[in-house]
């Protein structure tokens, strides 16, 4: 399944950005990299577009549904179950199929903060990491399940990737399943098919008429 690299890309460059804004240091491996403080922020177009460093505890805008490790578990058997649909619709259309890599691609990546970090960092156990977001957008104010949010939810590259294949299947969702229902219905006859089928099989031989036939004593009759 060759769209699963699709995947991989995602985790990598969502990884990498992470370590860029985080920072690392790894003497071991000859890994140093000096990234944001916490809470820090960046103005990449006057106020509108920020790099803003920030640790999200929860799930996409924040929302805390159950514990890190429940978290962290259901997103590992959502991995799981994607990874299953992509297989099982190898066949279907290239659409489809990118749309679910995105989702895989931006689930793993979160789930690799959530599982390594506080282990890496040394800021909590496995399965108890927090997710590293730092893009910012400055809109109005905005209200998602009952919060309000005055600011653009923070994001990051995972999150752009998942929130990309769920609006691509959103956008798709008649052109995928209208190709299945053409796909399951009969094909009409070409033209050349139908031409074809009226022509006489060159094998079938011509009887001559019987003469007892009832339509030939008919005939003597008269």
């Amino acid at each position: 399944m060759r769209i699963l690299f699709v995947s991989f890309f995602i985790v990598i460059a969502d990884q990498v950005s992470k370590f860029l804004i985080k920072g690392i240091n790894l003497p071991a491996i000859g890994l140093i990299i000096k990234g944001m403080r916490p809470g820090s922020s960046i103005s990449l177009i006057d106020n509108l577009f920020r790099l803003t460093y920030i640790e999200n505890p929860g799930m996409a805008f924040g929302l805390e549904i159950g514990s890190k490790p429940i978290r962290s578990v259901f997103t590992i058997f959502a991995s799981i179950l994607i990874i299953y649909f992509i297989y099982k619709n190898k066949e279907e259309i290239f659409y489809l199929r990118f749309s679910l890599a995105l989702i895989l691609g931006g689930a793993i990546g979160n789930l690799v903060d959530r599982i390594f970090y506080g282990v890496i960092y040394g800021t909590d156990k496995i399965l108890q990491g927090n997710v590293v977001d730092f893009f910012q957008l400055n809109i109005p104010d905005l209200k998602i399940f009952g919060k309000t949010f005055y600011s653009w939810p923070i994001f990051n590259v995972a999150d752009i990737a998942v929130t990309a294949g769920f609006i691509m299947i959103l956008i798709g969702y008649r052109k995928i399943f209208r190709k299945r229902e053409i796909e399951g219905q009969p094909q009409p006859l070409s033209d050349s098919q139908i031409f074809d089928s009226k022509l006489p099989d060159e094998n079938i031989t011509l009887q001559p008429d019987n003469p007892e036939s009832p339509s030939n004593q008919i005939g003597k009759t008269l």
